[in-house]
């Protein structure tokens, strides 16, 4: 069951990769599935958010059987929307299914293991439907786009949360872990009815996560080891740097530019210098 719906992220990785070059100008054949207006919507949803959907459910899947990969399924069908000629409305529709069952896997995985870390990595996958709800009721692209960006920072840094349990001995570090979140999220919401001062109450959430997960993440210590244990700080590190970098770019520019360089900036200073060091 897990091939299929591995398979279908990865096609979508590659219509967001293909839209994305021809976004840059790159003249490749025209492939009337891989839209370039589509390179954000394939790359976070269609690509992204399927497979942490589909970890999930393979994470859950010994103790409540193959009906957990009813949620991976519903993000599969999602993705598949975002490449077949659709009308924008039943794609935007059929995009929901993804972040509800991610949402549901978590109801799951917080009554078996109640706790923080996993409360934070849940409220992600709520941000996700959040953005795509707001997409469906026809938000501008650039409105949705912190959203999507909440569902994967909150993803990763409730993951990184999990794993600096053993440097995190003074209550202080967990308050200011809440409180950056606190900050960032409450700029999300603040964003739909005031988008610029959002932007920047985001943006400073965003900044405070990343200075703080440079200073009490575990990759702090692994990074004098050895190996492959190296290798992951190595990637960790910069990647928490350029998410300071992208909380600095949404307190300038926030809700100042929906377009260009500087909106490309502020956007991929998350997904590609964040995310995709997350990801190697």
């Amino acid at each position: 069951m897990r091939r299929p719906l591995l398979l279908i992220a990865v096609l979508a990785l590659i219509g967001g990769l293909w839209a994305g070059l021809a976004r840059l100008g790159w003249r490749l054949p025209a492939v009337a599935i891989f839209q370039p207006a589509l390179h954000g919507p394939l790359m976070i949803s269609g690509f992204l958010g399927a497979l942490i959907t589909l970890e999930r459910a393979v994470a859950l899947s010994q103790g409540h059987g193959r009906a957990v990969y009813a949620a991976p399924a519903g993000a599969a069908l999602g993705a598949v929307a975002l490449l077949a000629p659709l009308p924008a409305g039943a794609t935007r529709a059929l995009g929901l299914l993804g972040p509800l069952g991610l949402a549901a896997l978590f109801v799951l995985i917080v009554r078996r293991q109640p706790n923080l870390e996993h409360g934070i990595m849940g409220l992600g996958a709520l941000l996700w439907l959040a953005g795509n709800g707001l997409w469906l009721g026809e938000a501008a692209l650039y409105q949705v786009v912190p959203w999507w960006a909440g569902f994967l920072v909150l993803t990763v840094a409730g993951e990184r949360l999990e794993l600096a349990r053993i440097l995190l001995r003074r209550r202080g570090a967990r308050a200011l872990f809440l409180l950056a979140v606190a900050v960032f999220v409450a700029g999300l919401v603040l964003s739909v009815p005031a988008f610029a001062a959002g932007m920047r109450l985001a943006g400073a959430g965003l900044l405070a996560l990343g200075l703080w997960l440079l200073r009490y993440d575990l990759a702090r210590r692994t990074i004098r080891q050895r190996g492959l244990t190296r290798y992951i700080a190595a990637c960790l590190l910069p990647g928490y740097a350029w998410l300071g970098v992208a909380g600095a770019l949404w307190l300038v520019y926030g809700g100042r530019v929906s377009a260009g360089p500087a909106y490309d900036a502020l956007v991929h200073a998350v997904f590609l210098g964040f995310i995709f060091s997350m990801i190697f």
